[in-house]
Order: structure tokens, then sequence, then C-alpha cells
């Protein structure tokens, strides 16, 4: 196997760098100890990328920006259940979560660690994580209307997506977690919330 070893310029920062890295995320509510973690594992996926793989993880990254994968899937499994409720929960869920994300974003304002990275973010902030999000939302959302076997599937790629967020070297993994316990509140409370509208939207029938 290809194991990248040759990272270390890059992941290895100035020690006043580093400080201002840590008072970043302190300010975000994170512990020294956490900082500490969520630093070397950071750096240690980075330097430990397998060049078969860097392809697989950048494609999973693009497809879960802004949850167009999950949009696409969510319409696949409208069109075969041919019921419009998964599409739309999804599409509801997904940009709940986009918002909630970028809104906590810029509330915690954690610099994204950029070490040697195989693709550039919009934002320059990173917790928590837009793509964990907005994934584990829409696979809340989608496992209410496929088989149960094929619903462990969902959280899997869910998963796939948002670890290619560190893979690629544009969060950490407490970011992944952050947004992933998001997404699942996103996607368990923005259905109900979509089905209480749909009802008051309703006409009322009078009765004769």
């Amino acid at each position: 196997r290809a194991w990248r070893t040759g990272l270390h310029r890059q992941a290895v920062r100035p020690a006043a760098a580093d400080r201002v890295g840590e008072a970043d995320a302190r300010r975000a509510g994170l512990t020294p100890l956490l900082v500490a973690v969520d630093d070397d594992l950071q750096r240690w996926v980075v330097e430990h990328r397998v060049d078969e793989l860097d392809r697989f993880f950048i494609g999973l990254s693009y497809a879960g920006s802004l949850g167009a994968g999950w949009l696409i899937l969510a319409a696949l499994v409208s069109f075969w259940r041919r019921d419009p409720r998964p599409a739309l929960a999804t599409l509801v869920s997904v940009a709940l979560a986009d918002l909630a994300a970028t809104a906590v974003k810029l509330l915690t304002d954690r610099p994204r660690p950029y070490v040697d990275p195989l693709r550039h973010a919009t934002l320059d902030v990173s917790l928590p994580s837009g793509h964990a999000a907005t994934s584990f939302a829409a696979a809340v959302v989608l496992a209410r209307y496929v088989p149960a076997r094929v619903a462990p599937l969902l959280f899997v790629l869910a998963g796939l997506i948002a670890w290619s967020r560190v893979y690629v070297g544009v969060h950490y993994p407490s970011d992944i977690v952050a947004g992933a316990l998001l997404g699942i509140g996103v996607g368990l409370t923005a259905p109900r919330l979509l089905a209480g509208a749909l009802r008051r939207l309703r006409p009322v029938r009078r009765r004769d």
C-alpha cells in the first residue's frame, strides 16, 4: 500500500500557531485535552492517507456538499415509493441542518485545520461540520422510508461522507461528531414540523 509519510513539513506548525489554535478551540468550548486529541488525530489521518482512497473520499466530500447526493437519493426513494414525502422531508431537513451548522460555525468561530488539504471549503470556520449535519439529517429522514435492512447503510454512507472531511484535511474529528449530533436532532425534528405545517395548510372541509 502507498502510505503517505512525507507530510510532516505541512502537518507540523510552529508553537505560536499551535497556541493560537488552542485559544480558538477553547473559545469554541473545547477542553485542552480534547483539543490535543482532536489535533493529533486529524494530523494522523492526513499523514496516513492512502493514494488509492484519495479520489474515493474526495468524491464523497463533493457528493455531500449542500446535501446534493442525499437530495438525489431522496428523489429516487420518492420515485420508488411513488410518494413525494421522502424527497420533501429530506429537502427541508438538509436545508435546516445546513443553516443550523452555518449559524453554529459563525458562533464558535473555530478555524479549519487546513493541513495539506485535498479540497478547500467556502467558509474558514469548522465547528460543526455541515457535511456531517446534512448527511445525518438526511439519513435519519430516509431511514423511515426504506426497508429496515437498508436503513443501516444510510448511516454508513453518512459516516463516510462526514469522515471524508477529516480525510481531505478541512475538519477536526470533533467537528464531525458535533455535526452528526446536530444532524440527528434536525432529522428527528424537521419532519414533524413539516407534517404539522402541511396539516395547517390543508383546506378545512365544511360539514353540510
